[in-house]
């Protein structure tokens, strides 16, 4: 993107409502309730044919800086820091408060351009406070309604002015055109399996509880304070992306909000907090479910983990606050037991101690994010299939059923991420769920796929005779 833009204001003047029109979706989450919004987020923006980083932020108010409003504040700031730009929205409707005034001055001292922007400006008796803006010495205030997409261009021809046609449009690099190593396709009965292409982006979803430091873990993956972190549980609301670089390989990260047991989510905040995590899982293609180890295992924290594995993401336990164990290898035996006895559904997933305060254990957290990513990409060609397949067979027959053995046939891999499998055999709907079982820890074992999802699909053959019998 050419520039970045931030949208600052005190709460409840519409940040996030503008901040979704721009980006064309609603990522951020927007609600009556002031001050929803408490990290900073960036978007992909699209205003006519402008294309920008537009950052939607907490709104300013005064408060002590160790306060979670004072915290909220720093984070806001930052984001001024950082931009090109600031958006400033105040509230035509209800007019100018002290507050906006003590906020232009800081605007103002920053040194950078801004932009007056007069949110709800075509709701009745809006003219007052569109008028009453201009006190506070920012220029021209620019009318707008980002509920309704009204002022759009009159913003868009706000931002070229302030920061000028060359910074606004750019001139777009020549991309030199160059020999590209076209990667083979091997047929689906050949020997050949692709490798793992660990050059593409991995997204990767941190949840857990509240409180379990998974905010504190992202900051500490990065090195800075980027997100919001406290002692208060629950600070989290959005879902918050991140980028960072880990060996050579992009990783964008989410922080998402903690989980709390479905009887306790009872505000519609939290309501839409949650269902904000719950697409981010779906969206990832990793997630690290956060324990916190001085209370591990609690119901919620099993709950969570099904519901990863459900939806067939691929998982990995990170058991956080390890500086806060006393005896560290009594602990780790102890949780190791847990998981095999307590996750069954999840046979060897790995679990990895680490500490989001000291930093202890995440290189090796990292590590085990890229091999169960690998396992969750694998594929497995069909003639080895083939032959484990009979061998399994030959160890444990299928079942009979009415004095006719079931017989599997054929398998084959339908798709990767997660693994699933198609086998043609007969009477498939007899066949019982312990040998579904069977099958899938015998692939586990013997082409060592541990922690990830693993689906088994039966196909019976078409019955020739079938509608004969119907027309008997």
């Amino acid at each position: 993107m050419s520039f970045t833009v931030a949208i600052v204001g005190r709460p409840n003047v519409g940040k996030s409502t503008l901040f979704n029109r721009l980006v064309g979706k609603k990522l951020a989450l927007v609600d009556d309730t002031p001050g929803v919004t408490r990290d900073r987020r960036p978007g992909d923006a699209r205003l006519v044919d402008l294309r920008f980083t537009i950052v939607d932020t907490a709104g300013l108010e005064e408060a002590h800086e160790e306060s979670l409003q004072g915290r909220m504040r720093a984070q806001t700031e930052a984001a001024i820091d950082e931009a090109d730009l600031s958006l400033f929205v105040v509230d035509a409707k209800t007019g100018l408060t002290p507050v906006d005034t003590a906020l232009a001055e800081m605007l103002r001292r920053r040194g950078k351009p801004v932009i007056l922007v007069a949110n709800k400006s075509e709701a009745r008796g809006s003219d007052a406070g569109f008028y009453d803006a201009y006190s506070l010495g920012l220029g021209e205030p620019t009318p707008i309604s980002a509920e309704h997409g009204q002022g759009m261009l009159d913003l868009r021809d706000a931002i070229v002015a302030a920061l000028g046609e060359e910074r606004a449009f750019p001139p777009k690099e020549d991309v030199a055109v160059t020999d590209v190593d076209i990667p083979q396709s091997t047929g689906a009965d050949g020997e050949e399996e692709p490798a793992y292409d660990d050059s593409k982006p991995l997204r990767v979803a941190i949840v857990g509880r509240p409180n379990a430091g998974k905010s504190t873990l992202i900051n500490r993956f990065l090195g800075e304070d980027r997100l919001l972190t406290g002692p208060e549980a629950g600070i989290t609301r959005d879902s918050i992306s991140v980028e960072w670089d880990w060996r050579g390989r992009t990783i964008k990260m989410f922080d998402t909000a903690g989980m709390r047991r479905k009887a306790k989510v009872i505000e519609k905040l939290e309501k839409l907090s949650v269902a904000d995590a719950l697409r981010a899982i779906r969206f990832a293609e990793l997630v690290v479910v956060v324990f916190d180890a001085t209370i591990p295992f609690e119901k919620q924290d099993l709950h969570i983990v099904d519901l990863v594995l459900r939806e067939g993401r691929a998982a990995v336990l990170a058991f956080n606050k390890w500086d806060m164990i006393e005896d560290p290898q009594a602990v780790l035996a102890d949780l190791r037991e847990k998981t095999d006895r307590l996750l069954p559904q999840a046979r060897g997933i790995r679990a990895v101690p680490i500490s989001g305060q000291t930093g202890r254990g995440l290189d090796k957290l990292m590590q085990s994010i890229i091999d169960t990513d690998e396992v969750w990409n694998k594929r497995i060609s069909t003639a080895r299939l083939n032959r484990w397949l009979e061998q399994q067979q030959v160890q444990h027959p299928p079942p009979a059923v009415s004095g006719r053995r079931i017989k599997l046939k054929y398998m084959t891999q339908v798709k990767a991420r997660p693994p699933a499998f198609m086998i043609s055999c007969t009477r498939s709907d007899a066949l019982p769920e312990s040998y579904t079982r069977y099958l899938i820890n015998g692939l586990r074992a013997d082409f060592d796929m541990p922690s990830v999802p693993i689906r088994i699909h039966y196909r019976s053959p078409d019955n020739p005779y079938e509608s004969k019998k119907r027309r008997t």
